[in-house]
């Protein structure tokens, strides 16, 4: 496939003391998260406006991890069912916002593999077709 990759705008390093603000409707500690990991984002130029949604979803499944962990401290990992122990709803709750999570933080750069991952290439770049001769 031919055709230039869209450029990418990355918030510059200056604008770390502008850094966007978490969205109200996330939890108080998806805010904390979204706090936490933000200046890392900008200070290593990956984050654009682009990812902003995908940024937000990460932030939203750390906050969910993080409650679904309270109900199950609170609750147990386990009740009672009509047909003997069950596991509590909060566990799949919080194994779903865990792989979701680590998908995305991937994506964003957040996990050892994926910032040794080599960068994107320059729209300069010639594509994989012209290195294998292919016209």
């Amino acid at each position: 496939m031919r055709g230039r990759k869209p450029s990418s705008v990355a918030i510059s390093t200056s604008a770390a003391l502008s850094a966007p603000k978490p969205p109200s409707w996330l939890s108080r500690d998806a805010k904390a998260e979204w706090k936490r990991v933000i200046p890392l984002l900008i200070e290593r130029r990956i984050l654009t406006e682009a990812d902003m949604a995908t940024f937000a979803n990460y932030c939203l499944q750390i906050g969910r991890i993080i409650e679904a962990q309270r109900t199950i401290d609170a609750e147990g990992m386990f009740f009672d069912g009509t047909s003997g122990p069950k596991r509590h709803p909060a566990v799949g709750v919080q194994n779903d916002a865990a792989t979701q999570a680590r998908q995305l933080a991937a994506e964003l750069g957040l996990t050892p593999v994926s910032r040794s991952r080599p960068a994107i290439r320059d729209d300069d770049a010639r594509d994989d077709d012209d290195d294998l001769g292919l016209d």
